[in-house]
């Protein structure tokens, strides 16, 4: 289906919440910390950023069609204080939704992350130089991109970015999320991070 198709489909399915504009939230550093990668890892991660497919989601049955557009529904609705123009809103949304699951993360906790990290803001920095909704440090780009860091401005690259490398920090933590969680913000063993992401995680929980 042409993406206007699909811009227009999703106006219908998908009815337009109102809300007030929530207020300027400072970025949190997402200090990731530069390590010594092996170089099987470095290899590992290039491909996981540098394989592309497109977004946009296919489905095998129309029930978990279905489903994906009631989730949709649910964090629009939710999403829409935060980022009130509709194709922006719903962009990131699939966008976010494909990341997550190419990288084997819990969809409602990234967005939790992206909540603490830049309240939702592309164009983020941090005190730290973290850039972009998942405050992706610039070296990433060096390390495990092609050395531009202005891209991770742009939206499916940070999110391909910060999904990859926490996903990178929670095989490393044997599956440990508070110790990947603190790693992310370079805090690893402290709790108030983790928890805020946890807190916030919260907000953006859907039953299906």
């Amino acid at each position: 289906m042409p993406a206007a198709g699909r811009r227009t489909l999703l106006r219908t399915l998908l009815a337009l919440p109102g809300g007030a504009l929530l207020g300027p939230r400072v970025a949190r550093a997402g200090g990731q910390l530069e390590e010594p990668l092996a170089d099987a890892v470095r290899t590992a991660l290039s491909a996981a950023i540098a394989n592309d497919a497109p977004p946009v989601p296919v489905f095998d049955t129309t029930e978990a069609r279905l489903a994906y557009l009631r989730w949709l529904s649910h964090a629009s609705d939710r999403l829409y204080p935060r980022m009130k123009d509709f194709d922006t809103r719903i962009g990131f949304l699939q966008t976010l939704w494909y990341e997550t699951r190419r990288a084997g993360l819990d969809t409602s906790l990234v967005l939790g992350l992206v909540q603490v990290e830049s309240a939702f803001r592309k164009y983020a920095v941090s005190g730290v130089g973290a850039r972009g909704y998942m405050q992706v440090m610039p070296f990433w780009s060096r390390v495990i991109g092609d050395g531009d860091p202005g891209k991770l401005f742009h939206m499916q690259t940070n999110l391909r970015f910060g999904c990859v490398i926490l996903r990178h920090y929670l095989d490393r933590e044997q599956g440990n999320l508070y110790l990947a969680l603190g790693r992310y913000n370079g805090s690893r063993g402290q709790a108030p991070y983790p928890n805020a992401v946890f807190g916030a995680q919260k907000h953006w929980h859907f039953d299906r």
